[in-house]
């Protein structure tokens, strides 16, 4: 009976599958796996708020496409709207705090439609919603209220 308790014990430890990180600190698999921006989304819909409430949503149609790539600094952001003949892109740096669910992006440059709204606020603060394939930003007044979301799934 102990050689059985003792072999369960040894399958359970092993399964926590603990490592060493760069820190010299032991991690379990779980905590190494923490929700991040890096890699592409692809823009699916949006949602409008009235009252902190979702009032309407919308979904993108294939004539429609916003895709945002992050790196762990660096954020990079094109929209495709063949109807238009303005070109939007967007490049700068970001900063993500998910215990605050705040994402803060800071552009550097974007085109000639972006050039005319960077001179006038770089810095772009939303309420972030992550989980691991999806996200949704959301915009919020300066009284705290929310406007619109832009809701992305993970494609990369």
């Amino acid at each position: 009976m102990r050689l059985f308790i003792l072999i369960i014990a040894l399958a359970t430890i092993s399964a926590c599958k603990v490592r060493e990180n760069d820190t010299g600190k032991t991690t379990t698999e779980l905590e190494n796996k923490k929700l991040n921006l890096a890699g592409t989304w692809e823009m699916i819909g949006y949602y409008n708020y009235v009252d902190d409430q979702i009032v309407d949503s919308f979904r993108t149609n294939d004539q429609f496409r916003q895709v945002k790539m992050f790196t762990n600094e660096k954020v990079m952001w094109s929209k495709n709207v063949p109807s238009d003949s303005s070109e939007w892109f967007g490049y700068g740096s970001y900063n993500l705090d998910p215990d605050a669910n705040e994402l803060i992006e800071v552009l550097e440059y974007g085109s000639e439609m972006m050039k005319k709204i960077i001179e006038e606020k770089k810095e772009f603060k939303y309420e972030i919603h992550l989980d691991r394939d999806k996200f949704s930003q959301i915009e919020v007044d300066d009284n705290g209220n929310r406007v619109y979301s832009e809701n992305y799934k993970r494609i990369e």
